[in-house]
């Protein structure tokens, strides 16, 4: 099996900039156009708040989150992470986590279906739905084949395109119902945690940044603070649009499924919604393509170590991008999103993210880098992985099912790969 050494390799051409694009794209997806409503109506005039709120408690596992995954200077993300425990756990995490992220591709893909079947109705059924995804597939993979420069770029593009709009739309809203709406009393606790739990849900994918660590320059300064400005900028999004919705839509608005359709009307009447509904477009488009962007790169990590075929890690000689672990992914989210279900797909995603975040804290002491790691890490560490132990504790016994029977699938995987010793990998 060659190592990273042998043959053309990734280039690293990654800046901040891109890194904070597909941070932001992987945690700005199609939560924000769903929660409006389901918050405002468990929580009324505190629901802006909550956002704030968890925020801080996330950067529990943020932070040595951050600096955990800054010290590791390869492509792969929390497939090179748990490598510091063992190949074969290295080998599960990446599994799971490329699972999880394929998952929420296909998942994403067809609610893009559903959006636009407000304009193109019947896009989301039968024989129109199926060429959609096709082509949603095909297209995220051309753009990321042809170079990391150039999707970097389409994703700036779908990140104002859907950024933007929310940002206006939530300021005019806000502007016409000044003052902010007070803050309601803090929930009981019971009710705050179940809260919490679902808008936590919608800060994770800043993860998509780690991935192309081998593409990234200065990975050990960039990945953090990527995270870290993505962070506060969703969180801060976030809050605008939730307050505008309960200042506009007090009784909630009148569709559940798309609540920020109704904010937009509000506003601007019949374009205000069309908006919207181009934002939210662009929304999972740029979440999509975000992850096409980082996802492959787990494959392609796993091959160059030996866990999977060699032919996963090879590197277009032209594009210098792994143009088989791209055009893989597009064909395993295509068939997914065509025939699998999404309600074990939803599953994975959450768990497997929960797996990856506590291994790449519990990852810190290990890392390579010369620089010590503050005690204060430790502490904050700790915190964080207690924290995905709590969030895994809410999970059904399905669910642990689930998750249980894909971790033995890729130990099979594991195990045929390992009759093979595993590759040196050469820093590069």
């Amino acid at each position: 099996m060659t190592g990273e050494g042998d043959g053309p390799r990734l280039k690293r051409s990654i800046g901040t900039p891109g890194a904070i694009l597909l941070a932001f794209n992987g945690v700005l997806g199609s939560a924000i156009f769903a929660l409006p409503a389901t918050l405002a109506a468990d929580f009324g005039s505190f629901s802006p708040w909550l956002f704030p709120l968890v925020a801080l408690v996330a950067l529990l596992i943020v932070i040595p989150f951050a600096h955990s995954a800054g010290r590791f200077p390869e492509s792969g993300g929390p497939a090179e992470y748990g490598r510091v425990f063992g190949r074969f756990v290295g080998f599960e995490l990446g599994w799971l986590f490329y699972l999880s992220r394929a998952a929420a591709f296909a998942a994403n893909a067809n609610v893009l279906a559903a959006y636009l079947s407000r304009w193109w109705v019947g896009a989301d059924q039968g024989l129109a739905r199926a060429v959609i995804l096709v082509v949603v597939c095909t297209l995220f993979a051309g753009i990321n084949i042809a170079g990391v420069r150039r999707a970097l770029a389409f994703l700036g593009v779908l990140t104002v395109l859907k950024a933007l709009p929310l940002l206006i739309i939530a300021v005019a809203a806000l502007l016409a119902t000044l003052p902010l709406p007070a803050p309601g009393a803090m929930p009981p606790l019971g009710q705050f945690e179940a809260g919490a739990l679902i808008v936590f849900y919608a800060f994770v994918g800043f993860e998509n940044a780690v991935v192309p660590a081998g593409e990234t320059r200065r990975p050990g300064t960039v990945l953090p603070r990527a995270i870290f400005i993505t962070l506060g900028m969703t969180t801060l999004l976030y809050f605008l649009v939730q307050a505008a919705f309960i200042g506009a839509l007090p009784g909630g608005g009148t569709d559940e499924k798309a609540p920020l359709i109704d904010l937009g009307a509000w506003v601007a009447g019949p374009a205000g919604a069309a908006v919207i509904t181009l934002a939210a477009i662009c929304s999972l488009g740029g979440n999509l393509h975000s992850t096409m962007t980082s996802t492959p790169r787990v494959t392609y990590a796993l091959a160059r170590r030996g866990d999977l075929p060699g032919w996963f890690g090879r590197v277009n000689e032209r594009f210098l991008t792994p143009a088989n672990s791209i055009a893989f992914l597009a064909l395993f989210a295509g068939i997914l999103a065509l025939v699998g279900s999404y309600v074990w797909l939803a599953i994975i995603s959450v768990l497997a993210r929960l797996f990856v975040y506590a291994v790449t804290i519990a990852a810190l002491p290990r890392a390579p880098g010369r620089a010590p790691v503050a005690p204060w890490l430790y502490v904050l560490g700790a915190a964080g992985i207690a924290l995905c132990v709590w969030g895994a504790a809410q999970a059904t016994w399905d669910a642990w099912q689930t998750l249980g029977l894909l971790a033995l699938a890729g130990a099979v995987l594991f195990a045929i790969a390992a009759r093979k010793p595993a590759a040196t990998v050469t820093p590069g």
